[in-house]
């Protein structure tokens, strides 16, 4: 009998960790979750948790907390409560995957111990990488024990099983362009967060939607891509694929290339992430090819959409350059989401930000903690012009 995998998953009440735990519910016999994590969420964390009897949790926010060991029907043996516990579920000696589906800046930490301790990682926490990728691939074997789960990422590990990295031209990242693909710049002055919410393909969680929108995700991706498959900026390539059909393209030094397709559904890049190296048979969407469809590509407009090339520059720079800039986006889009700033004034405020926080200091986690408090603090009280 095939051993259950064991996994401890971060944010298991988004939407990346509800469809893990969908497909756990689905493949009992291949996989146990034993460590879950949720924010403010407690009523839907205290579902899963006994629904399966999770013996670890962690919820951060301290009123959730007691409420979920109220509402618990079964004795844990650990409820943690504070950010820090995120990283013992990370790191525990019984795990054999860590789903890191944390949002934002707040998934480095757990990401970087887990690698640190040997854990293979199944990453859905791009921010980890972003912010970190030159402390985390600096740990031993962080190329080997780190999948992918973004849907671009998966695509090009997917075709990349069996080629020599070496060989790789280019690889060009896809991108739907998001609702305001054919607005022109005069029509984006008005974007409401109603508007910025509505994505075309993908079903997501706010602020990735609204990076969606603004593009920040595919710059954010595009540094993402740089670190895993060791390939420099200048060979990453974004491009507008409105149907989110093909995930990705690896193009190859003799001419050839490579596409990963599918409908736009994430249970696919989760499932392979569970099973690397593996694939599991399950019922997931698949394209009808008998019936015709579209696929269409056109380039990134860097004027309407600049975020992409902010992301590119930090990501060159180096240092705490992109952990500014994640954080200040961060702040853009809460502040942008509570109406204080309108939509095109958040490159501008990430823009200032990277400009004004600058260090020459050998990089470490303490500094990259000091980078991202200094940058939120300056995002918070920043008022920028349009």
């Amino acid at each position: 009998m095939t051993k259950k995998k064991k996994l401890s998953l971060l944010g298991s009440t988004g939407s990346i960790g509800t469809q893990t735990l969908e497909i756990v519910r689905n493949r009992p016999e291949e996989f146990e979750v034993i460590a879950l994590s949720a924010n403010r969420n407690w009523k839907e964390l205290v579902s899963q948790a006994n629904e399966w009897k999770v013996p670890y949790l962690v919820v951060t926010d301290p009123q959730a907390n007691q409420k979920i060991r109220a509402n618990l029907a079964y004795e844990p043996k650990f409820v943690g409560g504070s950010a820090s516990d995120l990283v013992t579920l990370a790191t525990l000696p019984e795990s054999d995957l860590l789903v890191n589906s944390l949002v934002g800046f707040c998934g480095f930490e757990s990401t970087y111990h887990a690698i640190q301790s040997g854990k293979r990682v199944a990453l859905a926490n791009k921010e980890s990488l972003v912010v970190g990728g030159e402390l985390i691939f600096g740990l031993p074997g962080a190329r080997e024990q780190m999948i992918p789960v973004d849907s671009e990422h998966s695509a090009m590990l997917q075709c990349l099983v069996g080629e020599d990295p070496s060989h790789i031209r280019r690889i060009l990242i896809t991108a739907s362009g998001g609702p305001f693909r054919s607005w022109s710049r005069e029509q984006m002055k008005n974007i409401t967060p109603k508007d910025a919410l509505k994505h075309p393909n993908w079903e997501m969680g706010s602020k990735i939607t609204i990076d969606s929108s603004t593009m920040m995700n595919k710059g954010l991706e595009i540094i993402e891509a740089h670190w895993l498959f060791d390939i420099g900026f200048e060979r990453i390539v974004p491009v507008i694929h409105p149907q989110s059909i093909i995930h990705s393209v690896i193009e190859f030094v003799d001419g050839s290339s490579k596409a990963q397709m599918g409908p736009p559904d994430m249970k696919v890049p989760i499932l392979y992430a569970l099973s690397y190296p593996d694939r599991i048979s399950y019922e997931n969407p698949v394209l009808d090819y008998t019936n015709p469809f579209e696929l269409t590509f056109e380039p990134v407009d860097k004027d309407r959409f600049p975020m992409v090339e902010i992301a590119i520059s930090c990501g060159k720079k180096g240092g705490i350059a992109p952990c500014v800039m994640n954080a200040a986006n961060e702040i853009a889009v809460e502040r942008f989401l509570k109406g204080e700033i309108h939509y095109l004034q958040i490159p501008h405020l990430v823009r200032a930000a990277t400009e004004a926080l600058q260090s020459r200091d050998s990089l470490s986690i303490e500094l990259l903690l000091d980078a991202d408090r200094e940058a939120r603090s300056f995002s918070r009280a920043f008022k920028p012009g349009m």
